[in-house]
């Protein structure tokens, strides 16, 4: 549980184990909304957590590892997939959900990876690995629920076509600087995602150019 604003989290009990995990994830992510992530340090997060310096660096061995993991604690998951019955419904609902956590603690957190990459070969190759791993394992899941249902063809899913989507979003918001709207999200599923698994989109309504 998070403790109370104002609350003194030194006084917090210890936890172990994955309610430790919890803990120290939760306090990576308040550091780096209160602070910043140049900030963030191994002590800090230690503090915060009531966990020890060596028990952060057992686990994790510097930074951006953990400040990875804490992203993808609050990432969806296997359990958390949309499922709305159609191919367009869950990737529509996945970017949008991606696009929420990214407005937020997480997307400061993954520009300064991103910064820090800059400096540090092996952070740049954990930031490669999370970037792809984790949104190919969800779509590879949405796509397949697809299959089943007889929406689109077995043999058009590929790892490409999975990275698809999920490299434009991740350019758009962690690069370009270039606001994310729902018709932005939309023109993703609609032009590139469904016409790379053989399903044709419904006629989006036209909107004006200042929509």
């Amino acid at each position: 549980m998070t403790p109370a604003p104002g609350a003194d989290h030194r006084k917090q009990p210890r936890r172990r184990g994955a309610a430790l995990n919890s803990a120290i994830f939760e306090a990576v992510r308040a550091e780096i909304a209160e602070s910043g992530y140049a900030a963030l340090t191994m002590e800090r997060v230690a503090e915060r957590a009531r966990a020890s310096k060596a028990s952060l660096y057992r686990r994790w061995p510097g930074r951006a590892a953990l400040v990875l993991d804490a992203a993808y604690d609050v990432m969806p998951n296997d359990s958390s997939v949309p499922d709305t019955g159609s191919l367009r419904g869950d990737v529509l609902a996945l970017m949008r959900q991606i696009v929420r956590l990214l407005d937020g603690v997480l997307g400061e957190a993954m520009l300064g990876l991103l910064g820090e990459s800059l400096q540090n070969p092996e952070a740049a190759a954990q930031i490669r690995e999370f970037g792809r791993g984790n949104m190919v394992r969800t779509m590879r899941e949405i796509v397949g629920r697809a299959v089943a249902r007889g929406e689109c063809d077995a043999s058009l899913v590929t790892e490409r076509r999975l990275e698809a989507g999920p490299a434009l979003l991740r350019h758009r918001v962690l690069f370009s600087g270039l606001p994310v709207g729902d018709d932005y999200l939309q023109e993703v599923v609609d032009d590139v995602v469904l016409p790379l698994f053989g399903v044709r989109p419904a006629r989006r309504p036209e909107t004006s150019p200042e929509g």
